[in-house]
């Protein structure tokens, strides 16, 4: 026989209603239906309702009624629970399921929302504080209960004030004439509301909304009976707001005795605005704290934390009308920006897939003064709908960050890699082999391959590092896995191979398996010894970590508005850079100079045996032959790093020929200006186009469907390549994480 089905009518975000007769009835809030059977594990019931609310099963309680009986909440807390609520409700094919918090079902007290919110769960919906109020018997009045609720969007927070009441008064002093009567005029009937609340608390009384909508707004005091009332509308023939209507009489005493406060989400984000303005990181517990000292009210963590948010896009603008600005900002970016290139994709349902930019001084500076040398590299961004920020940046001639490119996407994925590079391949297209910097993953191998004819692709040495640390991650001690990255940093850069098979020789003392795992790890790609490409001693691909210091102060912003910041640090950094090279006087850029000066003085120790041809014999610590007709000696400093090494100077300076000669052309002044020559234009009214311009979005561009997963950012970071911390080891057992104290063999 099947078992027996039922659907859970999974109702929460409104509240229970005593009636009359002592019953029970739930208003308001959100429903959904899962069938469930006596084999329906609670696990299982209970993470599908998450999955339905976008909240967390963290103190999640389930309830229901039984049949004939809605006075008494029936508590789900085990498998067997469930199943009894499923043989408990006879015939019928639905069940009504209640979902609160623990500190709800404690009280008793009312139905908490699973919060759609994308970074917040059950167990931050919590009720708000009450202050007790200190009245003396003889002179205490009777005040209304306080309607216990969480608020949805929009709903009040209410407090009551008792002692401080005088303090909270001054606090809210500026607002006692934010309404000022009859004639008043407003911009919109946002700013009027906003106005309402401010003047609400300043006068402590609370109000309740008779008609809402685009048209009017009729408000009356809360307390039964009181006549204060007010009603504005639109001003006819203009957009403007006007107060019709103002009794200002309360009979119910609220100036004196307050009944509560009103407090949504969006006048708390009106009132720390300016002070987000001045202080980015004003973190949620000081907000909660600030609003509590200064007005008496109470919120709690994810209230101040969505405060901030509506207070941080009336700031910045709306994240979701930022996408819509997508295809403006594309013609905007290459209307002030001639010959760069700025394009964007969105998938099937119009929601945004990816962006790319390349402004033309950025172009035209690779091409002209940098080397054939990019880094590829990927940084999370931590705003509203999350994506991916890929990059491409170059080294100028004195190796500073110069970003190529970069893309917006909603997902690091191979696809998206494999578009970037055709994108970047079209804006920057030379004639010159280029070599790239970046992780070793088959993908991003194969699509280079495939789009850059003939380029190098070196693998980020740090990458690696860190594969072959996790790799060894529980085979070996914290010392010999130490041991071991240090040998394999050194077999990266031994410029012979001699040198490379020493380090990996060292590796294979300590672990065959592990000098198996570098042998076939492809050192053709990332080895000195072996690599073809020039790299100029650059290995790792997170060489822009200035590039990305910029990401993380922007990418919080709505998508133009971030893309628009990193335009505008790029157009100061070009510009602040040709400004310094103009007050140069030495031919190479400031750091290789003083490389040049050093190998120079080192030079001048070594002695060289003349020869007839090109190619010299220099003596020193050791011997090395000097080829200066090919720029090559068998040290590999000069191949490696584009400058004369101490070998070559040393035969220059014995022939009289100068060292300038011989240095590599990136690294002249000439070229690092060549690098900066053009400039990156404003773009103006990124976030406000003007009517006609606003025609050019013909595409219409969504959000993409991921937005924040709840709960903090990770913090976390992965045990550090370089520096591997030595393990504790016991010296009784030899074990590992422990002492001779604390062995339990002892």
């Amino acid at each position: 026989m099947a078992a027996k089905k039922i659907i859970a009518i999974c109702q929460s975000g409104g509240e229970f209603v005593t009636n009359k007769d002592g019953s029970l009835s739930y208003s308001g809030g959100d429903a959904y239906a899962i069938d469930i059977d006596q084999q329906t594990q609670l696990s299982d019931f209970k993470s599908e309702i998450a999955e339905m609310f976008s909240c967390s099963v963290d103190n999640m309680i389930l309830k229901y009624f039984l049949p004939g009986n809605k006075k008494t909440l029936i508590t789900i807390s085990k498998d067997k629970d469930l199943q009894r609520m499923v043989n408990f409700i006879g015939d019928s094919v639905t069940v009504d399921v209640f979902i609160m918090s623990e500190e709800a079902a404690a009280r008793n007290l009312s139905i908490m929302p699973c919060s759609r919110s994308s970074r917040t769960t059950v167990s931050e919906a919590v009720v708000p504080v009450v202050a007790p109020i200190d009245i003396p018997v003889d002179t205490a009045q009777v005040i209304e209960p306080i309607e216990i609720g969480i608020p949805n969007e929009e709903a009040p927070l209410i407090c009551h004030d008792g002692s401080n009441d005088e303090k909270h008064r001054k606090a809210a002093q500026q607002w006692e004439n934010t309404i000022t009567g009859v004639d008043q005029r407003f911009n919109s009937f946002s700013e009027f509301r906003e106005a309402l609340h401010k003047y609400s608390i300043a006068h402590g009384f609370a109000y309740r909304y008779k008609k809402n909508d685009s048209h009017r707004v009729t408000v009356k005091c809360k307390s039964q009976g009181c006549p204060w009332r007010i009603y504005a509308s639109r001003l006819s023939t203009t957009q403007l707001i006007c107060i019709k209507k103002m009794n200002t009489e309360h009979t119910c005493e609220g100036a004196t005795v307050k009944a509560g406060y009103r407090a949504t989400r969006g006048w708390v984000g009106s009132i720390i605005k300016e002070k987000l303005k001045v202080s980015p990181n004003y973190k949620p517990k000081d907000i909660a704290d600030d609003i509590k000292r200064e007005y008496g009210i109470q919120l709690n963590y994810s209230q101040a934390w969505r405060a901030k948010e509506i207070a941080r896009e009336q700031l910045q603008g709306s994240y979701k009308e930022a996408y819509t600005l997508l295809p403006f900002f594309c013609e905007k970016i290459k209307d002030t920006n001639p010959g760069s290139v700025a394009t964007f994709t969105t998938k099937d349902d119009s929601s945004f897939h990816r962006f790319f930019v390349s402004f033309h001084a950025s172009i035209s500076g690779f091409q002209q003064g940098c080397r054939p040398l990019l880094f590829l590299d990927s940084t999370s961004l931590n705003s509203k709908y999350q994506g991916v920020l890929l990059s491409a940046t170059a080294a100028d001639g004195d190796d500073g960050i110069f970003p190529v490119a970069f893309a917006v996407v909603d997902a690091e994925t191979n696809d998206n890699w494999h578009w970037f590079l055709g994108e970047l391949k079209s804006a920057v297209s030379t004639p010159q082999q280029l070599t790239f910097v970046a992780d070793f993953q088959n993908d991003l191998k194969k699509s280079l391959a495939e789009i850059f004819d003939k380029c190098y692709h070196s693998y980020c040495l740090r990458h690696l590092a860190e594969k072959l640390n996790k790799d060894l991650k529980g085979q070996f001690s914290h010392e010999a896995r130490r041991f071991m990255i240090n040998d394999f940093y050194a077999a990266a850069y031994a410029p012979k191979l001699e040198g490379f098979q020493s380090s990996a020789d060292n590796i294979k003392g300590i672990s065959p398996e592990a000098y198996n795992w570098v042998i076939q790890s492809e050192p053709e790609h990332w080895a000195n010894a072996f690599f073809a490409g020039a790299r100029y001693n650059h290995m790792t691909s997170n060489f822009g970590q200035q590039f990305y210091s910029w990401v993380s102060e922007a990418h919080e912003l709505p998508i133009t508005q971030m893309i628009d910041v990193l335009r505008g640090k790029m157009m100061e950094s070009i510009y602040t850079r040709r400004v310094d090279s103009s007050q140069w006087t030495t031919k190479l850029t400031p750091s290789k100079e003083e490389r040049l000066q050093k190998e120079t003085s080192i030079a001048r120790s070594l002695q060289v045996l003349i020869s007839h041809g090109s190619t010299f014999e220099v003596r020193g610590e050791s011997v090395d032959i000097v080829d200066i007709d090919h720029w090559d000696c068998s040290c590999k400093e000069w191949q490696l790093t584009g400058l004369p090494c101490c070998h070559a100077i040393a035969v220059f300076e014995c022939i009289g020929r100068n060292p300038y000669d011989y240095c590599s052309r990136y690294f002249t002044a000439e070229s690092y200006r060549l690098t900066y020559a053009e400039s990156i234009q404003p773009v103006p009214n990124v976030d406000r186009p003007i009517p006609d311009e606003s025609a050019l979005a013909i595409v219409t561009v969504t959000p993409p469907p991921t937005k924040r997963p709840p709960g903090r950012p990770k913090m976390k970071q992965s045990e550090s390549i370089d520096i591997i911390k030595r393990q504790l080891q016991c010296s009784k057992c030899k074990g590992l994480g422990h002492n001779k104290k604390t062995c339990k063999d002892s």
